[in-house]
C-alpha cells in the first residue's frame, strides 16, 4: 500500500480558497504559455493575490516577476508550477524552503512517458516536508468565485454556476469536459480537481476531504486507474461517506485499460471486481458520461434512494411508451396504478378530458389537457404509496399549459417531499417554465432517456 500523507483542513484551504497564489513558469513574451493563462486569470478575474515567478525575474502585466517564489515577502499560500519537468524537483524545493502552503504540478514528463524515477523524486521529497501537491501531469483545481488553474483561456472556459457537486477526474480533458456538459444540464459545481499522475495527492485524499465539505453535496469521480491495493481501499472509504459518491471508471475494456496506462501510469484494474464492489457498498456508477451527469443532477436536488418504482405524467401517449421502455431498460419499474387512484385522479380532471384521459401509468392527460390537470394527476400519484419518484413529461407546447406550471408543480414536491424529475425541451424559448423547477429544487432533463437515469442514480444509490 502506497504511504500516504494527511491532509488537514488548513491545507484544504490552501488548495480551495488561498488567499496568495504564487505562478511559477510564467513567460515574459508569451502570453499563451499555460502559466501566463494561469496568472492572468487569477490576476484579473478572482479574489486571490496572484504573484508572477520566472527565474530571470522582470516585469509582467505591470507586475514585478519574481525570480524566486522565497522572493515574494508575504506568505504564498498555493504555488502553481508550470515548468520543465526536469525543474520540477528544483522549483519543489524552493517552495517547501520558503514556507508555501501546497503546490499544483501542471508540468508533465513524470511517470505517463517513463519517468517514475523523477516522479518518485518529487513525491519523496513532499513526503519528507510533509508538503501536499495535486499532480503533476493535471490542469489542477477549479473553485468556483475563488481560483482556477486550469491553462484554458476564459474565452473558450465553460463555467457551471456555483452549485454542491464536487468532481475529480484523473483527466483534465475529461474534467473540462464534464464542466461543458454540467453547464448545458444546468448542474452547479462545488469544486473541480483534475489530479493527473496523482503522485501525492489521490482521490483517496479528496474524497476524505470532499466529505467534510460544507460546500459539496455530492461527490463525483471520473477514475483511470490505482495504485496496488489502492482500490479496495478507495471502496472502503467511499462506503462511509454519507454523501453520495458517484463513480465513472475508464478501463473497461482491454484496450481501454492499455490507454490508461499510457495516459497517467496507472493500473485499471480488474473492472470487474470493482463494479461489483461499488454496487455492493451502495456507491453509484456511471457507465458513461451520460448517466455521470444524470446522476449529478438528480443526487445534488436530492441525495436520497429510492426503491425504483416509478410514476409518468405525459401529455402525449408517445413520450409516455417511450419511458416506460427506457425505465424498463434500467431495471425501473412503471407499476399499473390501483383502480381507487385512478378514480379519485379522473374526478379531479377537467370534464373535458376525463373520458379520454389513460390514467393506468403511464398517465396520459393527452394534448387537451391544462396545467391543473397536471397539478391534479401529480398531486394523486405524489400521495400514493407504491410510487416513490414521479417523472413529467412536459411538452410545453400543449395549448393548455402555461409557464408556470413548472412552478406549480415543484410547490407538490416542497409540500410532500417525493423526488419529481421533468423532463422539457432544452430551449431558451422554454425558460421560464424550466426555472420554475430548478428554482425550486427540481431537477429538469433535456431528454427522455435523461429523465429515467435521474430516477436510476437514486436507485443505485443505496442508503448508508
Amino acid at each position: 500500500m502506497v504511504e500516504r500523507l494527511v491532509v488537514d483542513r488548513g491545507k484544504f484551504q490552501a488548495f480551495f480558497e488561498p488567499k496568495s497564489l504564487a505562478v511559477i513558469g510564467v513567460s515574459l513574451n508569451n502570453d499563451r504559455h499555460p502559466a501566463n493563462v494561469i496568472f492572468n486569470k487569477n490576476y484579473l478575474r478572482y479574489p486571490v493575490r496572484a504573484f508572477p515567478v520566472n527565474r530571470k525575474g522582470g516585469r509582467y502585466q505591470g507586475e514585478e516577476v519574481y525570480a524566486s517564489v522565497s522572493d515574494i515577502a508575504e506568505g504564498v499560500d498555493l504555488a502553481v508550477i508550470a515548468v520543465r519537468a526536469e525543474h520540477v524537483p528544483g522549483v519543489l524545493g524552493e517552495c517547501i524552503e520558503a514556507g508555501v502552503g501546497a503546490a499544483v504540478i501542471i508540468s508533465g514528463g513524470f511517470a505517463e512517458v517513463g519517468r517514475r524515477d523523477l516522479q518518485d523524486r518529487i513525491r519523496d521529497m513532499a513526503m519528507e516536508a510533509a508538503f501536499p501537491f495535486i499532480g503533476p501531469n493535471c490542469i489542477g483545481i477549479f473553485s468556483p468565485s475563488h481560483l482556477d488553474t486550469f491553462f484554458i483561456p476564459s474565452e473558450r472556459m465553460v463555467m457551471p454556476a456555483p452549485g454542491n457537486v464536487a468532481i475529480v477526474s484523473q483527466s483534465g480533458g475529461i474534467l473540462a469536459d464534464q464542466m461543458v456538459k454540467f453547464a448545458g444540464e444546468g448542474v452547479g459545481l462545488s469544486r473541480a480537481v483534475s489530479i493527473g499522475n496523482k503522485a501525492m495527492i489521490s482521490e483517496l485524499d479528496l474524497l476524505d476531504l470532499l466529505v467534510g465539505d460544507h460546500q459539496t453535496r455530492v461527490i463525483a469521480l471520473y477514475l483511470e486507474g490505482f495504485g496496488r491495493n489502492e482500490g479496495r481501499e478507495f471502496v472502503m472509504a467511499a462506503r462511509k461517506s454519507e454523501k453520495p459518491v458517484i463513480v465513472l471508471k475508464a478501463g473497461k475494456s482491454p484496450g481501454g485499460a492499455q490507454a490508461v496506462s499510457s495516459h497517467t501510469a496507472s493500473m485499471a484494474g480488474d473492472y470487474r471486481t470493482f463494479s461489483k464492489a461499488l454496487s455492493q457498498f451502495g456507491l453509484v456508477e456511471a457507465r458513461n458520461e451520460l448517466e455521470l451527469v444524470s446522476f449529478c443532477e438528480s443526487l445534488s436536488c436530492y441525495g436520497t434512494s429510492i426503491r425504483g418504482n416509478i410514476g409518468i405524467v405525459t401529455g402525449s401517449g408517445g413520450h409516455g411508451a417511450l419511458a416506460v421502455d427506457v425505465c424498463a431498460e434500467h431495471g425501473l419499474r412503471v407499476p399499473e396504478l390501483s383502480e381507487g387512484v385512478r378514480d379519485e385522479m379522473r374526478q379531479r380532471l377537467s370534464p373535458s378530458i376525463r373520458t379520454i384521459a389513460s390514467l393506468r401509468n403511464p398517465v396520459d392527460l393527452t394534448g387537451s389537457a391544462r396545467d391543473d390537470d397536471f397539478v391534479a394527476a401529480v398531486d394523486s400519484l405524489i400521495r400514493t404509496p407504491e410510487i416513490d419518484c414521479i417523472i413529467l413529461l412536459l411538452l410545453p407546447y400543449l395549448p393548455g399549459t402555461s409557464s408556470d406550471l413548472g412552478a406549480r408543480l415543484s410547490q407538490l414536491y416542497l409540500l410532500w417531499g417525493k423526488p419529481l424529475i421533468a423532463y422539457v425541451p432544452h430551449v431558451e424559448k422554454y425558460r421560464m417554465l424550466m426555472e420554475g423547477f430548478e428554482l425550486n429544487g427540481v431537477p429538469v432533463s433535456h431528454s427522455i432517456e435523461g429523465a429515467v437515469l435521474m430516477a436510476e442514480g437514486m436507485r443505485r444509490c443505496m442508503p448508508c
